[in-house]
Order: structure tokens, then sequence, then C-alpha cells
């Protein structure tokens, strides 16, 4: 297979210009006779719902939880980048593609990179005319902060609640839509399969989560925007509904899966406290505009803090990326972390964290200047830890994050499988194998509002004469039966562990060796080690309850079964890529200082997975990365 781009001819400036002048159009009365599937209601879905309904076309929504406001694009706390330099600072728009594209340690392709900061300029001024309440200077104007990778001040903010506040824009536009009856949302509805008709995406398959029944919906087209699934490892950042299931039923119907073992540890999480959690708490990037990062300078140290005096901390960022200090990026600041609780570093009763100390900042500016930036975040912290960050210095720790893998898509959002799109965290597009801080919100945003609803046009354009697509064919019928056979065979194993076994054993089986650093010996011995498992686990799982009404443990074995063969596939494509670049460290690939090798003469491509079926070693095909504007350097942030 050889994997087309899309990318439209022209300088880079250009090419999305280009694309939108010749891109095909639907009419407003054709688009009353076209239905669109969005999967997933965060900002990506509930974004492009939104759009599409008030364009004119027919749009079912599906979401898993009991309301589309539970997404979790609400979780994302620091902000949402935009190139307007209104610091004027610096900042543009090449700046920020420059950035990004170094962040992701060019591994991502330029025409997307340059689109989504072309892009950035728009969101702000819609998210500000949907009522998003951004932080603001004192005269009015909006303010900046920065956030890690970069060297100005572009992150929009609503205090530490900016996921949320942009979130409840996008809702309000979509309840908008249901309103206007545009758009029928479809809340506790999981899909469970994509149906193809014709080598084209028709449908999906979906059980209704309130009373167990399995349900089929067709359109012309299907638009999954259904995250990322790093939670994977279990503990996360990430909520416990969090899955890569919707995405990984497409990948086995023939959607491509790229770049899978490219998943981001997140620098500033609480760290784990016992094996009871399910979850990690998140603590913006934002903290680190003003928290210092240190652990102390003697290994075991007993003493509290703040009577460890300032000439026996080793501020261990700025000791070893001057340029950018405790604003280094993801990857390189959890790896850093995790370097010095190995050594014996750590603190806290685990000896699993650092420290991030307001102390000098509040010296500095004041405890109400700090309390204004970061209150609501330092007062979750007090309510969790029982720890006042304000008197002593935070405690944190790396955690799985983001997934910049995902679906293939080529520059229209479109996977391998034609009429299905993937948007936000679903695809691997903008992010290359690191994002940075504040785009994640950025991507969800620009692709649901600014560019799905001209290339679904596009493709749309070519489908107003196939009528209406019908739910009862053969091609249904035989997904829905798959569906409930899956479901019945998980109720007939009757065995003694619980789903959440088999989840936390895969998740630090992954986390140790396919985590924030990777070996080819562990690689080879996790691949085997969670074969063994998935055996057992259908052998030996207990889903309790019914299979035809509500039961979240049956949901959770679904996905659970989806992690092992995403799991699997994760280990195969770190093993293959022979380099360290961005979220993926191979310690066999390092500089004398311990910095991530590239290897572009070799590994300058895109790897996307195809699905050779169970239990067979799947084929990676290669899109190659053609850098044209800027060439790939050595990512040093000293």
């Amino acid at each position: 297979m050889i994997l087309d781009s899309k990318i439209p001819k022209g300088p880079l400036d250009q090419k999305w210009d280009n694309y939108k002048k010749k891109a095909k159009l639907v009419n407003p009365a054709n688009r009353k006779k076209l239905d669109v599937i969005v999967v997933g209601t965060g900002l990506a879905g509930s974004s492009v719902a939104a759009s599409l309904g008030e364009m004119g076309y027919h749009v079912k929504s599906f979401c898993f939880q009991d309301s589309p406001r539970r997404a979790h694009s609400v979780a994302a706390q620091g902000g949402v980048n935009a190139a307007k330099n209104y610091k004027n600072d610096g900042d543009s728009v090449y700046r920020m593609f420059v950035d990004t594209l170094k962040g992701g340690d060019f591994r991502a392709r330029e025409a997307n990179v340059y689109r989504m900061a072309e892009c950035s300029l728009n969101l702000i001024d819609q998210a500000v005319a949907q009522g998003v309440p951004f932080g603001r200077e004192y005269g009015g104007y909006l303010n900046n902060r920065s956030f890690g990778g970069v060297q100005v001040s572009r992150t929009f903010y609503a205090r530490g609640q900016t996921g949320q506040q942009l979130l409840l824009g996008a809702y309000q536009a979509l309840m908008r839509q249901v309103g206007k009856d545009t758009v029928q949302l479809y809340s506790r509805h999981e899909m469970l399969d994509l149906v193809i008709i014709d080598g084209k995406a028709r449908g999906i398959i979906v059980r209704n989560l309130d009373t167990g029944e399995i349900e089929r919906y067709a359109a012309h087209a299907v638009i999954l925007a259904t995250g990322g699934y790093g939670k994977i490892y279990y503990l996360s950042t990430l909520a416990m509904g969090c899955n890569g299931s919707a995405i990984w039923r497409a990948h086995k119907k023939g959607a491509l899966m790229a770049s899978p073992s490219w998943i981001q540890v997140h620098p500033t999480s609480l760290p784990q406290s016992g094996d009871y959690q399910s979850k990690l708490t998140l603590m913006s990037e934002s903290l680190r505009n003003d928290g210092r990062i240190w652990v102390p300078s003697k290994a075991d140290e007993k003493r509290q803090p703040n009577d460890i005096p300032e000439n026996e901390r080793d501020y261990y960022l700025e000791r070893r990326y001057p340029a950018f200090g405790n604003l280094a990026p993801r990857d390189i600041s959890s790896r850093a972390a995790k370097e010095r609780i190995d050594a014996g570093y750590g603190i806290g009763p685990l000896k699993n964290a650092v420290y991030l100390d307001f102390s000098k900042a509040i010296r500095e500016q004041g405890k109400e200047k700090i309390q204004e930036k970061y209150g609501n975040l330092l007062d979750m912290y007090l309510k969790i830890t029982g720890y006042d960050a304000y008197n002593e210095p935070m405690m944190i720790s790396p955690s799985a994050h983001f997934s910049m893998g995902g679906l293939w898509v080529d520059y229209e959002l479109m996977t391998t499988i034609p009429g299905l799109f993937a948007l936000g965290e679903a695809n691997f597009a903008d992010h290359g194998a690191n994002r940075l801080g504040a785009n994640s919100l950025l991507q969800a945003s620009v692709d649901g509002y600014f560019i799905a609803p001209y290339t679904i046009a596009n493709y749309l354009a070519d489908e107003i004469h196939t009528g209406k697509i019908s739910p009862d064919t053969p091609e249904f019928e035989n997904a829905e039966q798959a569906a409930k056979q899956q479901i019945q065979d998980f109720m007939n194993i009757k065995g003694s562990k619980t789903v959440d076994y088999f989840h936390k054993t895969l998740g630090k089986l992954l986390y140790d060796y396919c985590g924030l650093a990777r070996n080819e010996k562990g690689l080879k011995y996790a691949i085997e080690e969670i074969r063994k498992l998935k055996q057992e686990f259908y052998r030996d799982v207990r889903v309790s309850g019914e299979g035809d009404k509500m039961n979240s443990e049956l949901e959770k074995a679904g996905r659970v079964a989806d992690y092992f063969e995403i799991g699997e596939l994760m280990c195969y494509d770190a093993l293959t890529r022979n380099e360290s670049c961005g979220a993926h460290f191979r310690e066999e690939f390092q500089t004398p200082d311990g910095e991530a090798l590239r290897n572009d003469a070799e590994y300058q491509f895109i790897s996307a997975w195809a699905w050779t079926g169970e239990n067979n070693e799947p084929e990676l095909i290669r899109e190659p990365l053609i850098f044209e504007e800027i060439q790939p350097t050595v990512r040093s942030y000293k």
C-alpha cells in the first residue's frame, strides 16, 4: 500500500488556502439529504457536530457519558495556544510552526503543523464570541502565559479550567443544533464496531449502556473523535472511562494505525500514593511558569523540604537545560524526573516524586498574585494531599497522559477507509513524537471548527446521489451479530479474576517496558507477556451481571480486550524504530550525556500499521516525511 497524504501544492503558507479554493462544495439543499455520524462529544466531536449541524447536514452524535459535558476535554487545565503575539515578544504563525515541529522531534508533516498554527488565530476569537472567560490583564486585554518548549507567551487560559470552559462553549453550540433538530444526540451509547459497505464507512454498531440493547446507525460518513488511549497504562491522568476501542475497532476494519508507541508522559501529575488508586491527578503544566523543580542533592533525603538549604537542592532542569529551564518540553522534563527518582533522589512517602516549589515566586510577586494565577490548582492540591503549596513545595511525578499516535489520516483528516474521518487525539496528525503543552485543545478545536467542515464537504460532494443509507443490509447484520457474539463470549468465560486485575497487570507491564524508556530486550519480553496475559484473560476473566442489561464490567471487558492488542502494537512500533525521538526513548540510542539520539537517515517516516489478523504480526507501511521549509536539526533545549 502506498499512502497518499494529499498535501496541496504550493508554498507552505498557501497550502490550506489553495485547498479551500479548490475543495468541492455541497449546496444547502443537498446537505439536508446527507447524514453524518460523529462519535465522541469532546472538543473535537462537539465542535464538528455543531459546525456540520449549522451547515444543514443531518448529524447523529454519540457519547458513552451521560452528557457531552463529561467528555475528557474538561480535564485540560493550562491553556490553548494561539500565535497572536499579544505580548509583542516575537511570536508568529511561523514561529509556532517551528516550535511545534521541533517539539515533536521532526516526526510530523510540515503542512499539517503549519495549518494548525495558522488556524490558531481564528480560534481565540471564536471562543471569546462563545463566552469563554479567558484571563485578562488589568486593562481588559486577553492575557497569555508560557508553556513548555517555547520562549514566547502564546497560551490563552481560563485559570486552570481552560478545557472545561472551551468544552462548555462547544457544548452550547452543539445543544443549539440539537434544539434545531439538525443534530440528534445519543448519550450513554458506546460504539462497538464500524460498518463498511462497498469499501466505504457507512455506519456503526453501538450498545445502549442503559438498556444493553445493540443498535445500528447508518450515514454517508463517520467521524471518530474519541480521544486517546493513554488509559492503557491503567494509572494515568485520564478518566477511567477513556479508552481506545472505537479507533481500534476501525483499525481492525482496515484503517491504519500510526505511531502507536508515541504516548506522552506528563511531568506534573500527583504521584501515586497506593495500590488502591485507579487514576492519577493532573496538575497543569502552567505551574512550571513560576514553580521551580528540584530534588535534594543528597540521595534518600529524610528532612522536610523547607529544612533543606538552597545549596543542598538540585534544580536539575535549570542545570541541564539552562535555555528553557523549568519550561523544558514534557518528554525531556519527564525523563529527567524519572532519572533523578531512579537514581535515589526521589521524595515523598514512596520516594516517587520531585518538588515543585513556589517560594521564590511568592517572595517576588506576593501570594495574592500566585493565587490569582493558580489558585484553583493549589486549592485542589490541598484537598487531595492535605499539603499547602503556598507554604511548602508541591510533590509531582511523571504520569501517562496523551497519545500522539492514533489512526493514520491524510491532510483531509480522512483515514485509509473512505468516508471515515478521525479528529483530535483520535488521529496521529499534528504532534509528531511529542506534543507541546496547550496544543491539545488547539488541535481538537481547529479540527472540528475550521478544518473538517471543508474536508468532509469535499468528500460528501460525491455522495449527493447515493440516497439514504439503510441499516438493513447484510453488512450491518454481520457486524451486529459479531458484536453480540463477543458479548456472549465474555459472559460465558466465568473465570475468577476481575477485569481490573488484567488492566492493572497490562498497565504495569507497558509502563515498565514501553513507557518512559524502552529497549529491545524489554519490548520483546513485553510482547510475549502481553500474549500470555491475553490468553489468561479469555480463559479466566469474570464478567459479572448480564449481557443484555446495564453492565459496567462488560463495558470494561471490551475495552481491556482491545488494550491487549493495542499494547502489543505499541511494542512492535517501538521495537522497529531504532532511534530515540520525543516520547520514544530507546536506551540503546542516546548521546553520551543521556539525550535522545534521532536517526533521520533511516527513520524519517511515519510508521503506519495494518491489521493482519488475530495473533499475526502487523504490517508496517511507511509514510516518508519530506521537509521543505525547515530541515531537521538536533533538538536541544540547552
